[in-house]
């Protein structure tokens, strides 16, 4: 290992092993950086699903791009391409493709940059719309992170349309997701957005469904409960405002009789 690399930059690089892969659009072979199994630290787990991990982010190394043909996915659907998809990459991307080098190691803004790539692949080669929703979903993600909640919730919006139209069209499971689950996933999503009325209708399914896990149904009944507590916290607060303009009037029509 290089001796001039920061202790910061050897500490990742350890968590990290090359694997090689095969692009099924252009045959090149080439390697993509991995986490290590054993490098996985859970922090957090946020209610849209989004993990947070210690010593390393997997979320910065969850596309895999070919830097021939520029065919870049979520390296989950990498090899599933159809055969109509990879003409249309050749078509449409690699004519215009321009190689790019990101160094050893992914921070935040590189990870940005591979899911739009991935993103731009998907919508260029008729991707589903769960593999446009999840690519969204994890961009949101990563905006979050960055503190950039503008870009957060356009990203989350695209997320939730994509997410409703896979619940309509596709078999399930989607990106390991039963259908409950995919409620649930629509119906914070809509929370998050401030679509309460829509999030109380998705959590509603989910309570009140028949053989749906106990886990998911008290996410379901979490997040019901936090939008009836933030409503009744704005009751409160906008009575409690009437009440104090109520009361200022009325001592100003007083003070007047008294002058």
């Amino acid at each position: 290992m290089n001796s001039n690399l920061s202790n910061d930059t050897k500490k990742q690089l350890e968590l990290l092993y090359n694997k090689e892969v095969n692009c099924p659009v252009c045959n090149s072979k080439f390697h993509v950086k991995a986490v290590k199994s054993s490098s996985y630290r859970l922090d957090s787990k946020d209610s849209d699903f989004f993990l947070r991990y210690a010593l390393i982010n997997p979320y910065f190394y969850d596309v895999w791009l070919c830097n021939e043909c520029g065919y870049a996915a979520l390296k989950v659907d990498f090899p599933k391409i159809k055969k109509y998809q990879k003409q249309l990459v050749l078509d449409k991307i690699s004519p215009r493709w321009k190689k790019r080098y990101y160094g050893e190691i992914f921070n935040l803004d590189i990870a940005i940059e591979r899911y739009k790539l991935a993103l731009l692949n998907y919508t260029l080669i008729e991707g589903k719309p769960s593999q446009k929703a999840m690519t969204c979903l994890k961009l949101a993600w990563m905006y979050r992170l960055k503190g950039n909640k503008e870009h957060e919730k356009d990203f989350i919006k695209n997320a939730l349309k994509g997410f409703e139209e896979s619940y309509e069209s596709e078999e399930f499971p989607i990106f390991e997701m039963d259908k409950y689950t995919i409620m649930y996933l629509i119906g914070e999503l809509n929370r998050r957005l401030g679509n309460k009325d829509k999030a109380l209708l998705w959590f509603s399914y989910v309570i009140t469904t028949p053989h749906v896990s106990y886990k998911l149904k008290s996410l379901a009944r979490d997040q019901r409960d936090l939008i009836k507590e933030e409503d009744s916290i704005k009751t409160k607060n906008l009575a409690d405002e009437v009440s104090k303009k109520s009361n200022t009037n009325s001592n100003g029509w007083l003070s007047k009789l008294f002058r």
